[in-house]
């Protein structure tokens, strides 16, 4: 039996998420409220055989640029991820993620008494506290966060 390889159509214009942790796609998906409602064409491969991470996750979604904060939920959810801007076929920015010293208004507190949950409208901000282990502190309560229990604003 012979391997046949994956073809999947080229984007003219939009952002390829490439290196995504294997079987993080979908969650990435869900974080950048990417869900195909806006007619846009997205393309996901999830579990490619990868040599530098054994598996990953590749995203292609037409006509949507990341913004900062995009990019800073990518880099809580899969930091070794690269984003790549394609303009009319052609790749024009390739970046790396990284996560920045804070993150503002982007997760919401997992302390249900934190001062951000209230009614008094207060905007939550997360101090990093381990860029390696994506240890996130809220600024507010001092809550150490699990990366992989927070919520989306």
């Amino acid at each position: 039996m012979q391997e046949s390889e994956l073809i999947v159509r080229r984007i003219k214009e939009g952002t390829v998420i490439d290196h995504v942790d294997g079987g993080k796609g979908l969650k990435v998906l869900d974080a950048l409220g990417i869900d195909g409602k806006d007619g846009s064409l997205i393309t996901i491969a999830l579990n490619v055989p990868s040599g530098k991470y054994k598996k990953k996750d590749i995203i292609k979604v037409e006509n949507r640029f990341l913004k900062d904060d995009d990019t800073n939920k990518l880099a809580v959810i899969a930091p070794s991820a690269t984003v790549n801007i394609i303009k009319d076929y052609k790749l024009v920015e390739k970046r790396r993620v990284s996560l920045p010293n804070e993150i503002e208004r982007i997760f919401r507190c997992s302390n249900p008494d934190c001062v951000t949950n209230s009614s008094e409208h207060i905007e939550s901000v997360m101090d990093v506290i381990d860029k390696e282990g994506r240890v996130l502190r809220c600024r507010y309560c001092s809550r150490i966060l699990d990366v992989n229990q927070l919520k989306y604003r």
